[in-house]
């Protein structure tokens, strides 16, 4: 049986500068999509820019609880920023054939993993590039178990096309239900979210609660959907909550004291920091989870003879088994001085010989360095390989270093 249900309504003023935040376009934001909580973001002061179709906020300005990019970014380290991330689409995979289904067009172990506990993925091509990293979460609620996935804003409508093509194929009991415009979706960070966590929901203990767990909870007589998890490299929460109290939830969380608003150009930097990559730019349809670092995404399940095989699973696994021998570059992190390298910029040696390209780039507001991550060719990959990074013509000495830059922070219960 194939059902396919939808309720999408339509398919730094500081002494050095921060990330140029990819993939936004400062033009009117008069025709994009807007969050349930636009008008919150006016409110603050945010400066809302066109990403993804999306009207977002790119940072706030004119308001007590605004920060500059760079503050922000600190702000996040060292307390807690709220992000409005209800861009990203979230589905629900139900049906007693949803976890084959999903492992067939998905990395992950599902199978195996336990009810509540969330996991990072990829939905890889049949060449085995990258499609789209995802968040697949194994829950319940009032219509029983099944399987929560967030997929990114950029990429959800060839997602959603993908896997219909595939839903037609499969044949099997699961049905698709695609929650976007119609809800509210926030990420809480920084070392001081589970405070405000537990000051809201005083009933839960959250020291019990790891990285990548989830859990239905109520905070105020609202219904909501807690994972631990996010995109910063801290500890921290994304909250999903229904819309007719999206602006509720919003208001409460931002009205702690602890909390400022965050926009995309702080989240652009702290995912940097933490080694995080952006669809798009650090991994595409071009790249293999081994060329991207990812390979950790492929469950030790889905390695085994005989196991369940999914889309580009012989070119996957192969490279799996390999390790990084199997492909001709890698994802490396370089530190290097002079102006910060951006996207595009080309990597040498010190003959000049090119042999790599810069992904994403930024001077770090907390190492107060230029940081940036790319691909580069094997076996020059290795850390501590002197490189010379090309901005603008001038060639600027760097070093191939280990990620993340900015030690993470996720929690893991004593």
């Amino acid at each position: 049986m194939l059902v396919v249900r939808s309720k999408m309504l339509g398919f730094a003023t500081n002494t050095f500068r921060t990330a140029r935040t990819v993939g936004i376009r400062f033009a009117s934001t008069s025709n994009l999509k807007k969050t349930l909580i636009y008008d919150e973001h006016i409110k603050l002061g945010g400066q809302m820019v066109d990403f993804a179709d999306w009207a977002m906020p790119v940072q706030y300005k004119d308001h007590p609880k605004a920060d500059s990019i760079i503050n922000s970014v600190k702000h996040v380290r060292t307390k807690t920023g709220l992000f409005d991330v209800s861009h990203m689409c979230s589905l629900r995979w139900r049906g007693k054939d949803a976890i084959a289904f999903l492992e067939s067009v998905t990395v992950a172990d599902i199978e195996n993993l336990a009810m509540g506990k969330g996991t990072l993925s990829v939905i890889p091509n049949e060449n085995g590039g990258i499609i789209d990293d995802t968040m697949i979460t194994k829950t319940s609620d009032e219509k029983g178990d099944h399987i929560y996935q967030v997929i990114n804003a950029g990429c959800a409508v060839k997602d959603l096309e993908f896997f219909k093509q595939k839903l037609g194929k499969f044949g099997g009991d699961v049905s698709m239900e695609v929650q976007w415009e119609d809800r509210g979706l926030y990420a809480l960070q920084g070392p001081e979210a589970v405070k405000v966590m537990q000051r809201l929901i005083p009933v839960y203990d959250f020291k019990y609660m790891n990285f990548g767990d989830a859990q239905n909870m109520v905070m105020d007589g609202m219904q909501i959907f807690v994972a631990r998890c996010g995109y910063t490299g801290e500890d921290g929460f994304e909250i999903f909550v229904p819309g007719e109290n999206a602006v509720k939830l919003w208001r409460k969380l931002i009205d702690q004291p602890e909390v400022h608003p965050a926009g995309l150009g702080a989240r652009d930097t702290l995912r940097l920091e933490a080694g995080l990559c952006l669809y798009g730019h650090d991994i595409d349809d071009t790249t293999t989870p081994t060329m991207a670092g990812l390979s950790w995404t492929v469950g030790k399940g889905r390695r085994e003879p005989g196991a369940r095989p999914f889309t580009g699973s012989d070119t996957i696994l192969k490279q799996v088994a390999e390790g990084p021998k199997s492909v001709p570059k890698m994802r490396v992190g370089i530190m290097s001085t002079g102006a910060p390298a951006r996207e595009g910029a080309e990597i040498s040696l010190p003959s000049g010989e090119v042999v790599g390209k810069v992904t994403s780039g930024a001077v770090s507001p907390i190492l107060k360095q230029n940081i940036a991550m790319g691909y580069i060719n094997r076996p020059h990959n290795k850390t501590g390989t002197e490189v010379v990074v090309t901005v603008r013509g001038k060639s600027n000495p760097g070093t191939v270093v280990k990620m993340p830059f900015v030690p993470t922070q996720y929690y893991k219960a004593p």
